[in-house]
Order: structure tokens, then sequence, then C-alpha cells
């Protein structure tokens, strides 16, 4: 169940479309640097369980090795046994003989034990370096797979950082445009342009109602001579006294047919 628990997480980790999964998410950084989380977690899972099935092979190529010791151990003491029954046999020693040739079985038959647990083991030792081999490959593309993320996720990021940084600059550059009457600068100015015109025609105003007071200076100047010419008259002197002014004014407002009946 843990195999097939790792050779799972390996597929599916190995397999990941990293394009594909980022063209479907909301916010490609978030789900990189999540992504990368969980590849690093995984990864240091796969090779922890990795590490125990390493182990565990280890300790069958262990036994077997000791098996197959001690089957042949047991060889040479039984041909040792063998031979020296051989020997009490040839010395007319039969006794012995027979003592060590039983020695001898004992000790092959201890040998054929030891080779049947050798045999026995080989399938699983060779089962269990086929799993290991896959975990290893498998690992090792989850390794491949996070060095693409990795490098995926700082080329995006880097870009999303560029991409902001010239939109910030485009705006900031859209904001000054004086020529675009509705920015802020064109309003701006506007509202000044409307405030010198108010000057403008305030010294207009001004100007004219000056013109006007002048106007009434010269018309009391005139009027003012006029007076004291008649007073003069009226004193005997024939000669007007003289005057800046201009009796045009009085004339307008004497009839010609009065001249006449003087």
């Amino acid at each position: 169940m843990v195999k097939q628990s790792i050779f799972g997480r390996i597929a599916q980790l190995a397999k990941a479309n990293i394009n594909s999964l980022l063209d479907n998410a909301e916010d490609p950084q978030k789900m990189l640097d999540q992504m990368v989380r969980d590849y690093t977690n995984n990864i240091a899972e796969a090779e922890s369980a990795v590490a125990q099935t390493i182990g565990n092979l280890r300790m069958l190529e262990d036994d077997y090795n000791e098996d197959v010791k001690n089957a042949r151990d047991w060889g040479n003491k039984a041909l040792a046994a063998s031979r020296k029954a051989d020997e009490f046999r040839a010395a007319g020693d039969v006794a012995d003989a027979e003592k060590f040739d039983n020695l001898a079985k004992v000790a092959l038959q201890r040998q054929m034990a030891a080779e049947n647990e050798a045999k026995g083991a080989e399938p699983s030792i060779a089962s269990q370096r086929e799993v290991v081999d896959k975990l290893k490959s498998g690992l090792e593309q989850m390794k491949n797979k996070l060095n693409q993320l990795t490098s995926k996720r700082n080329e995006l990021v880097a870009r999303s950082k560029t991409a902001a940084a010239q939109t910030q600059v485009h705006d900031a550059i859209k904001s000054i445009d004086i020529m675009d009457p509705t920015s802020e600068v064109g309003r701006f100015e506007e509202k000044i342009r409307r405030e010198e015109a108010k000057v403008r025609g305030q010294q207009e105003l001004a100007a004219s109602s000056l013109d006007a007071q002048f106007n009434q200076l010269e018309d009391l100047g005139e009027q003012t001579e006029i007076e004291a010419r008649l007073a003069a008259l009226k004193a005997g002197n024939s000669k007007p006294a003289l005057g800046t002014g201009s009796p045009t004014g009085a004339e307008s407002t004497v009839e010609e047919a009065d001249f006449d009946k003087l």
C-alpha cells in the first residue's frame, strides 16, 4: 500500500503539465508558490519512503549473502567431514568413518537449507530491486520537475513585476499628459483660463468706469469756465477770461434765434 502511494505520487507529479495548470489559475504566482511547496514536501516524503525501501532491499541482500556464505561454509564442512571419514575408513576405523560420514550428511543438510533460503529470497530481491529502481527514477523526475517549476516561477514572477512596473510608468505618463483635456492638468488649465478671462473682464469694466469719471471732470471744468466768464461780463469786463475749456456745451443749450433778439 505504501509502495502504491509512492508510485501514485511520483506518477502524478512527474506527469503534471505546469503550463496547463497555470492557464487555469486565477493567481499564477500564488499557485506556483504553492506548487513549489507541495513538490518540495512530496519530494521529502518520497525520499524518506525510497530510503526506507532501499534499506529493506539491503537487508534482504544481507540475508541472501549470509545464506550463500552459510551454504558455502556448510559445504566446506561436509567436504572436510567426508574426507575425514575416508581417512578413518582407510585406516580400518569403521566407527569413526561412520561418525564423520554422518557429520558430512548433517553439514550437507544444512548446506541445502541455506541454499534454499538464498534461492527463495532471490525473487523478492529482484522484485525489490525493480521497485527501488522505479522509485529512484520517479524521484529524479520529481526533482527535475521541481527545477522546471522553480525556473518557471522565477521567470513568471520577474515578467509580472516588469509588466506591473511598465503599467505604473504608463499610468504616470498618462496622468501628466497636458494634451489630454480630460486629465487633471487639462481641467486645472481650463480653470486658470476662466480666472484669467474674468480678470480681463474686470479690468475692462474698471477702465470703462475710469473713462466716465474723466469725462465728468472735463464737463465740470467747462461749466466752471462758463460761469466765470458770465460773472466777468456782468462785472463790466468785456474781455472774457481765458480758459482751457470750450463753450460748446453752453451753446448747445441756446437757440440761435435768441441771439437775433439782442
